[in-house]
């Protein structure tokens, strides 16, 4: 996509997006997403992405974000904990390692750098 658009967050069509098992601490919880726009040397994405309720963990991009709906607490090992919910914007770094508790079903809007 390389024109301007609009896209109403909260009613996206998301895709299924699978976790790897090693990455699920407890619950079942699961991931759907939607790339909106990719720049051509796919070095920066923008997207919507969800997560239903569980523990999980990742090694994080360069992120900015915003939560549209549901909450989770984000602890980021040897850096800040982050208890995100509806219009909180936050940022990662690249390489952080974290833990998500997923309270409840987190939608988010994001804009990723690689």
């Amino acid at each position: 996509m390389t024109h301007s658009f609009v896209l109403n967050v909260p009613d996206a069509e998301l895709e299924p997006e699978p976790l790897a098992p090693e990455q699920i601490v407890s619950g079942t919880p699961e991931v759907t997403g939607k790339v909106v726009w990719e720049s051509e040397d796919g070095r920066q994405v923008r997207g919507v992405w969800q997560i239903t309720p569980g523990v999980v963990t990742d090694t994080e991009a360069d992120e900015l974000f915003v939560v549209i709906s549901g909450s989770a607490t984000i602890e980021v090992e040897g850096g800040p904990t982050l208890t995100v919910g509806p219009g909180d914007l936050a940022v990662l770094r690249e390489g952080d390692r974290t833990t998500w508790t997923v309270h409840e079903t987190l939608r988010k809007a994001y804009a990723i750098n690689l």
